[in-house]
């Protein structure tokens, strides 16, 4: 990021903490606090028990689903189940999957060959993290699929091109001032957009509608999961969701962090998170998605596939989770509200450098090490963190981020793990008792 990017990022962080600061001391804000923290403690702590009863909720409720153990395994399960809703020459038996109890027996196609007519499928996407840590669009769009961002946010990023990382959870395009975001409309869209917000986001708009238009599939995450209803919840303020949702498949994946036990713990997490992202008590929209669509208005007899999606499948994705369980679970308490990133000196002195893909700041640097490897928590700012605690303090659910961080960086040194300046000081201390 450079420096105009970084300066319009924290005029936008500004902006979001002067609007939430009055409204966070609210005592009902506390009290939902409060609640949140033991709804989200024990999600984690029941996890495996929640797994268990969301499969038979999905299996009331007609909602198709799989395991997916990694990021690769995810991917391949998106692309087969597009696969198996768009080409008619598939076979019957390749549209049902088998549901697995353990995360390593998901049995694919063995068949991920591109498809000949890129013009020919769309595939309408809402803005989720999980889908970025998987690298979904990048995925899909290798194998000749057109994904279109309906956010307003992702697709300026997705327009932009280059050096597209997003900035904050909810805010992606934070960094970037309205005279960028007009540069990069015209020239991604081949129009003239005039420099100003309500211009930019009619032009974006008309041109995400077009391409929807022709999409069938719709691909998501979701803010999370009820489990004891099979139920999906979902935020948003822009309406996106609501025209992804429609699609005639609705595929969306969801960490297994994501597991609550009802709808009402769901609608909790989806208010604190839009207290601590926007400074507003509540959201435009909060969908819920029960399964597909269906209507039971003549003489109460059911009849499936009404306006909404005929098929809806999830995707409950491990991919380091379970692991982190054992090692840093308040990790997942997270309800993706980036409030620790807005107060974090270090996110805002060199901005989403520090962290880990669409995982920002230093709950992504701890994360990354599960997602990925202790390499990775190494270049994505492990050393980087001051450990002053301020994420904690503005974290709703108080995660002890610079403590997990800490705990890490002591794991590393036990392995030799380190930048190399460090050692270089190490050296230095030892042998000429300096570090210089």
């Amino acid at each position: 990021m450079n420096e105009n990017e970084l300066e319009s990022m924290r005029n936008s962080f500004k902006t979001v903490y002067n609007k939430r600061k009055n409204i966070l001391n609210d005592p009902q804000v506390k009290n939902l606090q409060e609640k949140v923290i033991d709804i989200r403690k024990d999600s984690i702590d029941n996890n495996e028990k929640l797994i268990e009863t969301l499969k038979e909720s999905f299996k009331k409720n007609d909602i198709d689903y799989a395991f997916a153990d990694n990021a690769e395994e995810a991917r391949n399960i998106i692309y087969d189940v597009i696969k198996s809703e768009i080409n008619e020459d598939l076979k019957d038996d390749k549209s049902n999957y088998n549901i697995n109890d353990n995360f390593n027996n998901y049995d694919d196609f063995n068949d991920h060959d591109s498809f000949n007519d890129e013009s020919s499928i769309v595939v309408a996407k809402s803005k989720s993290n999980t889908l970025g840590e998987i690298a979904a669009s990048k995925f899909l769009q290798s194998k000749g699929i057109d994904v279109i961002e309906t956010d307003l946010g992702d697709r300026i990023l997705q327009l932009k091109g280059k050096d597209n990382k997003p900035t904050h959870p909810t805010g992606p395009a934070s960094h970037l001032n309205v005279e960028e975001i007009s540069k990069i409309v015209s020239k991604g869209l081949d129009v003239d957009v005039a420099c100003d917000p309500k211009s930019i986001m009619e032009v974006v708009k008309k041109d995400v509608l077009n391409k929807v238009s022709e999409a069938d599939i719709g691909l998501s995450g979701a803010n999370a999961v009820a489990c004891e209803d099979g139920s999906l919840v979902f935020v948003h303020n822009e309406g996106n969701i609501s025209l992804v949702s429609l699609m005639k498949t609705h595929i969306i994946v969801v960490g297994i962090e994501k597991l609550v036990r009802t709808i009402e713990d769901a609608i909790s997490i989806a208010k604190l998170e839009t207290i601590y992202a926007t400074g507003s008590k509540v959201t435009s929209y909060i969908n819920i998605v029960s399964g597909p669509s269906k209507t039971a208005d003549i003489e109460k007899k059911l009849l499936k596939n009404m306006y909404g999606a005929e098929k809806v499948f999830v995707i409950i994705l491990d991919n380091g989770r379970l692991e982190a369980i054992e090692s840093i679970a308040e990790c997942l308490y997270c309800i993706g509200c980036g409030s620790c990133i807005v107060t974090c000196p270090v996110y805002n002195a060199i901005g989403n450098e520090f962290g880990f893909n669409n995982y920002l700041g230093g709950r992504g640097v701890a994360m990354s090490k599960f997602i990925q490897d202790t390499e990775t928590s190494i270049s994505s700012g492990l050393y980087k963190c001051t450990l002053c605690g301020l994420c904690k303090i503005n974290c709703p659910v108080t995660i002890s981020t610079s403590d997990i961080i800490e705990n890490i960086r002591a794991e590393t040194l036990k392995k030799s793990l380190y930048p190399e300046k460090h050692g270089k000081f190490k050296d230095n201390i030892k042998n000429k008792g300096s570090p210089y």
